[in-house]
């Protein structure tokens, strides 16, 4: 199997373009391990689509199946251009929640940047729960998939491996939750480590960002309609949250190598 390894600011998935195997969550278990494997966050499966232009199907590093990546989506736009399966620079991506629109920035012939159109976000009621005994206020955002956002006061002193894996299970969220901690620092800024469902602790979220930038406008931390700047581990994301909660992510995406492996 061939495969390339692109990561959007750290948040790393191997890419393959063709059909998804039976046994793909053996096979990404397998291959996202860090240690005996190629290393990553999961996998991500390129098809054509009859509804859109292409389709993409991601897999966790634990084998479950995620619905969106923004991080993720961003390196199919680079995937499919670099390689030369379009030479289109707005293309439309099929994925579980939904069908989402890129535009390609391109330099020299290659991708470094995308934007894409993650579509309206749903901000949810504020709800409190525990972990370690210290309680959290949680804004609960859906953008195609199910997030936990947590306003702290000192973000060095919420460790993600701590807190997050006990949100994401808490029965408040059946089918689980990605976690996002987050401190402003700015004016339109914000400082964020997240807890990835399936993934564990991971270096950016998409969906994610787009989450924190679509509650920071909810409780008025920042207001709609101007970029804002959300800093993860791996590096910074802007996102735009319209009046309606519709939202638009601009971020780079790197490819780092190509391999092949036998399954």
């Amino acid at each position: 199997m061939h495969f390339t390894k692109m990561h959007g600011l750290g948040n790393d998935y191997l890419y393959v373009y063709g059909e998804v195997p039976g046994n793909i969550a053996e096979i990404s278990q397998k291959l996202s391990d860090r240690h005996f494997g190629a290393g990553s966050d999961g996998m991500i499966y390129i098809s054509p689509s009859s509804e859109a232009d292409f389709a993409m199907r991601i897999f966790n590093a634990d084998g479950s199946e995620a619905m969106m990546c923004g991080n993720g989506i961003r390196c199919v736009g680079k995937y499919l251009y670099d390689k030369g399966y379009t030479d289109r620079k707005n293309l439309k991506i099929e994925t579980l929640s939904g069908i989402k629109t890129l535009t390609l920035f391109v330099t020299d012939g290659k991708v470094d940047a995308v934007s894409v159109d993650m579509g309206k976000t749903v901000v949810g009621k504020r709800m409190s729960l525990s972990a370690e005994g210290r309680a959290f206020d949680i804004i609960p955002v859906n953008v195609g998939n199910p997030h936990a956002v947590i306003f702290v006061d000192d973000i060095d002193e919420t460790p993600p491996e701590k807190y997050g894996p006990l949100i994401e299970k808490n029965n408040a969220f059946p089918g689980g939750v990605n976690v996002e901690f987050v401190k402003k620092t700015g004016e339109n800024e914000f400082r964020v480590r997240v807890w990835e469902r399936g993934s564990g602790i991971t270096m950016a979220c998409g969906t994610g960002s787009c989450a924190v930038a679509s509650a920071a406008v909810s409780e008025k931390l920042c207001g709609s309609g101007s970029p804002v700047c959300i800093n993860l581990d791996g590096g910074s994301l802007s996102v735009k949250v319209n009046e309606d909660f519709s939202v638009v992510m601009t971020g780079p995406a790197q490819t780092v190598y190509e391999g092949e492996v036998s399954i």
